[in-house]
């Protein structure tokens, strides 16, 4: 008797238009889950500061409007897949994941409330962080985290204005600053931009380091999956995030 196909799943991402990161990423990770599917609609996001501009590019009627053609699609989920509520609050994810709930049906969630998930269920208030960002937008992210209980031990960033130069940051660049920051005493490390090439070093790092490192395209999809009601285990090689339910 031939088996059944697998279920499909079918993930919709929300992604800022100049990341070519997220994508090929998250296709990867999904390969090892038979029947599931990434759908990406774009709107524009080009530079990260905290300047009005640059605040401005997260004004929720485009990304709802990309919210609503994902749902064209009978996606299962919807994910932000892009940290901006790191550094603008997570008052604002919590807000735009209500507003796709109430255009749609669909449950939602984003990078970094995620990312606040992964952290309670590993009993964790206290984290290094990794970023390529600007030196204003580092210190509103931990700040913005200090509000919410966490407490930053230790962090390295890149001063790159980005957002498309982000993705020209190498493994092994991001690799050294991720060492740094552990070497300083952090019992995990967070590595949150989505179009940073960090999510193939995590299993290495973590055997290496002994302790978490939570990569943000990783953390995305892993809040997607949950999102959606599927389990994320046969991800598992990806990084220990993913036996997490």
């Amino acid at each position: 008797m031939t088996p059944s196909a697998p279920a499909p799943l079918r993930l919709g991402m929300l992604t800022p238009s100049s990341n070519t990161v997220l994508e090929p990423l998250t296709a990867a990770m999904l390969a090892a889950l038979p029947g599931a599917s990434a759908h990406f609609a774009r709107f524009r996001v080009v530079a990260i500061g905290m300047d009005a501009a640059s605040r401005a590019q997260f004004d929720p009627t485009p990304i709802l409007a990309a919210a609503e053609l994902l749902a064209d699609a009978r996606v299962h989920a919807i994910c932000w897949n892009g940290t901006s509520g790191a550094w603008l609050g997570l008052e604002q994810d919590r807000a735009l994941c209500a507003a796709i709930t109430r255009r749609t049906g669909i449950p939602a969630t984003t990078a970094t409330l995620a990312l606040m998930q992964a952290l309670a269920a590993l009993g964790l208030r206290r984290y290094g962080l990794v970023t390529p960002y600007l030196e204003e937008v580092q210190r509103a992210i931990v700040a913005r985290w200090r509000a919410e209980g966490l407490d930053c031990v230790a962090e390295r960033h890149l001063g790159d204005p980005g957002n498309f130069s982000f993705a020209g940051h190498t493994e092994a660049r991001i690799e050294e600053l991720i060492r740094e920051v552990a070497r300083e005493g952090a019992p995990a490390i967070v590595v949150h931009c989505t179009n940073f090439r960090a999510a193939r070093l995590v299993p290495a790092l973590e055997a290496a380091l002994g302790i978490p490192v939570l990569d943000s395209v990783a953390v995305a999809l892993w809040g997607a999956l949950r999102a959606a009601g599927a389990d994320p285990s046969p991800l598992a090689a990806w990084g220990r995030l993913f036996a997490l339910r």
